[in-house]
């Protein structure tokens, strides 16, 4: 499962290098339509960051939700504030900047990979775990964006 990780974050890492070359173009800022060069360049480190963060989500669950419920247990109004929040700030991330497929399919590759290793009865330190996990995601990213600058796999999303 290991492999299937890799192979789709170096699919993942293929599309948003074809993303990240696609023109963009901002119709509400200044010029009406010219091109942000500047955020072509920010595509690829954002949708990384996004990656880790669903690979940390998905490996350290148990250290992740038990801080936040020390920091949501102080009081009945922050539980309804970090609810609310957290549930407006993700329904809107990935409903309105279509990234549910991205997210889905990286989770699904993430949780079947901490399966394996589980069923491999290895011994597993959570943040250890995150941190291979993400090491070998950013590297089949860089093995996607390689193969999309080499020209060996046209790829049209």
């Amino acid at each position: 499962m290991l492999l299937v990780l890799l192979m789709v974050s170096t699919y993942l890492g293929l599309n948003w290098s074809s993303l990240a070359a696609q023109t963009v173009a901002l119709p509400w800022l200044a010029g009406k339509g010219q091109h942000v060069v500047w955020l072509q360049d920010l595509i690829m480190p954002l949708e990384c960051l996004q990656a880790v963060a669903v690979v940390v989500i998905c490996t350290v669950p148990d250290l992740l939700l038990r801080e936040i419920s020390f920091f949501m247990a102080r009081s009945k109004v922050l539980t309804l504030v970090t609810t609310l929040f957290l549930m407006i700030t993700g329904v809107v991330y990935l409903m309105h900047l279509n990234v549910l497929t991205d997210v889905l399919l990286l989770g699904a590759a993430v949780l079947l990979a901490r399966l394996d290793l589980i069923r491999l009865r290895l011994p597993m330190n959570p943040i250890g775990v995150a941190t291979g996990l993400s090491a070998l995601l950013l590297t089949g990213v860089w093995i996607g964006q390689q193969v999309h600058r080499s020209g060996l796999a046209p790829f049209h999303p």
